[in-house]
């Protein structure tokens, strides 16, 4: 991640195709489709893998045996090695001290035989409110600690709803949509995007494996689509680059995002203004946590905010492994959590839903998976089908490097890897029954 990020080339539809198609072409690069179905066809002739379960149960276990080190670690540096002792001693003394505040502060003061009678605080002297204090009686701050132990035991193994597993065998780059990128090992860049004569950029350059979630949907002609965390505008782009949606409501959490994703679409669809905007794609500012078009879409896209390890490891800026934001970084999994149960029941029956983020932790991406399918289950009732992308995504080998072998519960693994930068980004497939 500390080295080159290597990119796709997306040729933009609204502009002049085949020109911006045959200068990526001259300059090596080569489409993505052709790589797949090579892979494909390969693939076809061997003895087709399978899902197993048989790793996950390692998996479970190492991941529980480090929480419970982790835990071990805090409550020995916060109450020393003999902390469960520490603790219960602490605790005693803290009941022994509350005081009841029912009672006169007189009446305290008298039953207090630690109080020493000859320090008197004059009103006249400093503030008078001092005569006023009253001692605390715990640490102001501790309910909002959060061990970073707790923030691990987001991934449960508990499995306390119905779930089925599928492997999926749809899977299709659209006729109409062009992505170029260089084979592995070329670490060339692309050309900058040109002006094209409808007034367009020639091209998109987003992270290769970025291209992965969309793909994953399997849009079909007139399907109703939700982005729910969309900026910077990158997937709903591609998305629309399809032709296929009917209608694609492009959603974030606040206007400064909302902004980013329109000045991607002015920038790359022409007449986005007048003929795209509210009528095939509408841009809204809403917490995906409190959308409620319930049983409305086909399609939904949870590209959830993470950690975003690429960046965090080469920027100082806005960085959420920085001290102050410590708090925000290990409640991250309850609010992508959240995201993804709503956007759950945003659903229609057999709907597909494609949950992704640009993080290794198997918290963030699993952990998250497994909470939001426990919590939709027991809050409203929804099961759901995970859809094993394991097949349909080997003709990518060519390019990228996936997690191998299979350490995850749900979904699918881009890592970053020399000869082919993408990444990291994971995603998992689900449909609702």
């Amino acid at each position: 991640m500390l080295c080159e990020h290597k990119y796709v080339a997306m040729v933009n539809n609204f502009g002049d195709i085949e020109k911006t198609s045959e200068l990526l072409e001259n300059d090596g690069a080569i489409n993505i489709r052709t790589i797949y179905e090579i892979g494909k066809k390969a693939l076809m002739e061997q003895k087709s893998g399978v899902f197993t379960t048989d790793s996950l149960a390692k998996v479970e276990s190492r991941i529980n045996q480090f929480i419970d080190q982790t835990s071990e670690n805090e409550m020995n540096k916060i109450f020393g090695s003999d902390h469960v002792e520490n603790r219960e001693m602490l605790q005693a003394e803290a009941e022994s001290n509350v005081i009841d505040y029912k009672k006169p502060l007189e009446k305290v003061i008298e039953e207090d035989s630690d109080i020493d009678y000859t320090r008197l605080i004059d009103p006249n002297h400093g503030t008078s409110g001092l005569h006023e204090f009253i001692p605390a009686t715990k640490i102001k701050g501790m309910e909002d600690f959060v061990f970073e132990s707790d923030h691990y035991r987001y991934y449960s193994n508990t499995m306390d709803f119905p779930l089925k597993i599928e492997m999926e065998l749809d899977f299709k780059i659209p006729d109409n949509l062009q992505l170029y990128t260089y084979e592995k090992g070329n670490i060339s860049d692309f050309r900058s995007p040109r002006r094209t004569v409808t007034g367009v950029s020639s091209h998109f350059l987003m992270d290769g494996a970025s291209i992965l979630p969309p793909l994953a949907l399997n849009i079909q002609p007139g399907d109703v689509v939700y982005d729910a965390c969309a900026a910077p505008g990158g997937k709903s782009l591609l998305m629309l680059q399809t032709h296929l949606p009917k209608i694609l409501v492009a959603n974030d959490v606040s206007q400064s995002r909302c902004n980013r994703v329109t000045k991607v679409m002015e920038q790359f669809i022409y007449d986005f203004s007048e003929k795209w905007n509210n009528h095939r794609c509408v841009i809204r500012k809403e917490d995906a946590r409190s959308a409620s078009e319930y049983g409305l879409y086909d399609k939904v896209l949870v590209d959830v905010p993470c950690t975003t390890d690429r960046h965090s490891v080469n920027t100082d800026e806005n960085n959420i492994f920085r001290q102050t934001r410590i708090k925000e970084r290990l409640r991250l999994p309850e609010l992508q959590a959240g995201i993804l149960t709503n956007c759950i029941r945003l659903l229609k029956s057999g709907g597909s839903l494609v949950y992704s983020t640009c993080s290794l932790s198997p918290i963030q991406n699993d952990g998250v998976v497994h909470m939001a399918l426990s919590n939709v289950f027991k809050e409203h009732g929804i099961a759901m089908t995970i859809n094993d992308l394991s097949l349909v995504m080997q003709p990518f080998d060519n390019i990228m490097k996936f997690e191998h072998p299979k350490g995850l519960k749900y979904g699918q693994m881009v890592i970053p890897f020399l000869p082919a930068n993408f990444g990291p980004m994971y995603f998992c497939k689900m449909t609702r029954n």
